[in-house]
């Protein structure tokens, strides 16, 4: 693997790693802090649920910015346009926004990943750690050589259902699972997990097959990563992507109920 660091790179790597890691710092305490002051319930959590409660809140700050860099440099700008960048095989293109993306989940990851090991099982399974070591195992990899950065885009653009998940444990917590805004959310979850975490995917495995010219020419450990490592977030997504659908037939039928006895 030819790794690249150049002038560039020295500085946007550490930075963008670091910022991640403050990034994380930060929206924990002022999750803290407002929660605190605007949700009386707070107080009364225990030791655990509150750090959950304030690690969730860096985690849909994360996904928020993933979602939408992601989405800009894959839709909006021309990074992977043929029109602009024929020349340059999909394969290769990168920019220091991807870049600087990459640095920022790393150092989010890391910071999640310490928070789950200093408390577990409290803050997440052995799913959990799976995830979050593939994450970055991957990102590192496409990070250093430069190779695949279109195909982590597009998995950090399926972190846009993290903060439905997220919501769906705060309204959980609170004691609102009858109401219509967890039903409305557990139906948004459903929706946005099957379009961001399934055919997101679908379209991924498709992009990949018809790009294999290109994707076969990448270093030996980097072409062997991306067999693998796709599949597995695949089987991992398409698992809690049943739990998702267990949970919603369940919310469903008791709403169901319950507006049959007020019916009669």
């Amino acid at each position: 693997m030819d790794v690249r660091f150049g002038p560039e790179e020295q500085i946007v790597w550490p930075a963008s790693v670091l910022a991640g890691i403050l990034m994380c710092a930060a929206v924990y305490d002022i999750t803290r802090k407002v929660s605190s002051r605007c949700y009386k319930g707070y107080n009364g959590l225990n030791e655990l649920h509150k750090v959950e409660w304030n690690n969730r809140g860096f985690s849909t700050f994360h996904a928020l910015v993933a979602a939408v860099v992601s989405f800009y440099l894959l839709v909006i700008s021309d990074l992977f346009s043929n029109d602009v960048h024929g020349a340059i095989r999909i394969i290769d293109r990168k920019s220091w926004m991807s870049d600087a993306m990459f640095g920022v989940s790393l150092g989010y990851f890391l910071t999640d990943l310490l928070m789950i090991l200093w408390h577990f099982p409290s803050l997440g399974g052995k799913e959990y750690l799976l995830h979050h070591g593939l994450s970055m195992y991957a990102i590192s990899l496409a990070l250093l050589s430069g190779k695949g950065h279109v195909y982590i885009l597009m998995a950090l653009l399926a972190e846009a259902t993290t903060p439905l998940v997220n919501l769906r444990w705060y309204l959980d917590l609170a004691g609102r699972k009858d109401s219509k805004l967890y039903l409305c959310n557990g139906v948004a979850l459903f929706a946005g997990w099957l379009v961001a975490r399934i055919l997101l995917f679908v379209y991924f495995f498709a992009h990949l097959y018809l790009h294999f010219d290109q994707v076969r020419t990448v270093f030996r450990l980097g072409f062997y990563s991306i067999l693998a490592v796709p599949p597995a977030m695949s089987v991992m997504n398409l698992l809690w992507f049943r739990k998702i659908c267990k949970g919603m037939v369940k919310a469903m039928s008791s709403t169901g109920r319950s507006q049959c006895v007020k019916t009669d």
